[in-house]
């Protein structure tokens, strides 16, 4: 037989409140005091109440969503940040609408749009096409990773101080010749720290160096195709010991299929370090070196802060921060096969 649906008016009889009371309860608990609270909540568990979540959106107009824009999930870094995102889930109890980006700032505008009427509690970006001035117009909680984030909460890496260990472990790998590729990155995004940390460390050090930036294109192929294109110009620099320092992950997996596909193996003239410890990292035909982002410590990061920020919404008075508050995270230098074994 199946359960009566226990109403307010029944979680008001038994425990000799109001109905007015019980309905502050689910709509502003912090209007009651603690004692009342765990009285109800006893109560709900006892009346085995089940909870009618739309009727509580439609009430207070909180949701218990989140919104998060990726650029894409090609690239294995967006897709493990997405992936440690969603299992908060069982730690915050917030749910997550999620949109790809691609990098359209008008697709991206209909996507926010979109989050907004359904009325999510805050937003995280990963995307790097609408501003943060614009971000914050919105009004809701925001904190953006690993981009520009003047006017919003953010959690980056320490990207400066990780293009130095990863140049710094090249140039003990006794590298004739260095080399970063990397997409085409503007001085204010905080990647931007990997490409000035690989060019300082050079010429602290005195080694030739070479940057090689592109534009990859919205697709995996298309990168493929343009890494394609950098492992044949590389290739005629000859036989020296070139260290290559990539921007990601993905793309030094990509440079080391090239690799393999021509020598069958990794030859001692090639020495590749990638950046994120990304699963692909591990994974691949030889495991990449790598500088780890600690995705897992960026993530609790960016929920904290964002739930500061949903937390003070929820009150009758709510005082938003009287400044965007900045989080770094340190990297860490992860030796695998694609270098010599090296103390660092």
């Amino acid at each position: 037989m199946s359960r009566k649906k226990v109403t307010f008016a029944d979680i008001a009889e038994y425990t000799n409140f109001s109905k007015t009371t019980i309905s502050r309860y689910f709509n502003n608990p912090d209007s009651l005091t603690i004692e009342n609270q765990e009285k109800i909540a006893q109560a709900l568990d006892e009346l085995g109440y089940q909870e009618n979540k739309l009727a509580r959106v439609l009430a207070n107009g909180k949701s218990e969503f989140v919104g998060i824009i990726v650029p894409n999930i090609y690239l294995h870094y967006y897709a493990e940040m997405l992936n440690q995102i969603l299992s908060t889930y069982g730690e915050h109890n917030y749910k997550f609408l999620v949109f790809i980006g691609d990098n359209d700032k008008k697709i991206e505008q209909t996507y926010i749009n979109e989050l907004l009427a359904y009325k999510i509690e805050g937003l995280i970006v990963l995307s790097h096409t609408t501003t943060s001035e614009e971000l914050a117009s919105y009004q809701i909680p925001v904190v953006t990773i690993e981009r520009e984030s003047a006017h919003v909460c953010s959690v980056c890496t320490d990207n400066y101080l990780g293009g130095v260990q990863a140049t710094s472990l090249l140039i003990k790998n006794n590298c004739s010749r260095l080399i970063h590729i990397n997409s085409n990155t503007p001085e204010y995004v905080p990647a931007y720290g990997r490409i000035r940390g690989f060019e300082d460390t050079c010429k602290t050090s005195n080694v030739p160096y070479e940057i090689i930036t592109a534009d990859f294109g919205p697709t995996y192929d298309s990168t493929v195709e343009h890494i394609g294109r950098i492992f044949n110009r590389i290739e005629q620099m000859g036989d020296e010991k070139k260290g290559i320092f990539f921007a990601n992950d993905t793309y030094t997996n990509i440079f080391l299929n090239f690799i393999i596909r021509k020598y069958g193996s990794l030859p001692p003239h090639y020495r590749l370090v990638g950046f994120d410890n990304s699963p692909i990292a591990s994974e691949a035909v030889f495991p990449i070196t790598t500088i780890g982002q600690q995705i897992e410590t960026m993530v609790r990061n960016a929920m904290e802060l964002l739930i500061l920020q949903m937390n003070e919404m929820k009150k009758r008075v709510p005082k938003p921060l009287s400044a965007p508050i900045h989080r770094q995270v340190a990297p860490v230098l992860i030796q695998r096969d694609t270098t010599d074994p090296c103390t660092m």
